[in-house]
């Protein structure tokens, strides 16, 4: 997948959230080997979204890509982001998963709960 692909992704995910009226706290935030692509926020409750965009599912659904692996990382940057913010409130992780291309039709799926993180 290219760059400017995963970046409509991530540019319709942003766009869908504050339709949902998400407050966008931050993009693509790092901490060491992980990532989180939008941490936003919605009824004093912080969410981190994971963005999965496929041009179709032929070899899946786009948020089955989101492994074990990948939720322990998220968890990790969540717990690093939260210190720092010194935010000790409720916390969410969500999928977003995008199937089909910017120049066609296009489905957005928010799976909001997505998983819990265990340890």
């Amino acid at each position: 997948m290219s760059v400017e692909l995963g970046q409509w992704g991530e540019e319709t995910a942003v766009r869908y959230l504050q339709e949902k009226k998400y407050e966008i706290l931050e993009r693509n935030w790092r901490y060491s080997r992980a990532e989180v692509d939008i941490i936003a926020r919605i009824n004093g409750q912080l969410i981190f979204v994971e963005v999965k965009y496929r041009k179709n599912s032929y070899f899946g659904k786009p948020e089955t890509f989101v492994d074990r692996r990948k939720q322990f990382l998220l968890a990790e940057v969540a717990a690093v982001y939260c210190e720092g913010q010194e935010y000790e409130g409720e916390i969410r992780f969500d999928i977003i998963s995008i199937t089909g291309s910017p120049d066609a039709t296009h489905r957005i799926r928010h799976i909001e709960n997505a998983f819990f993180p265990a340890f």
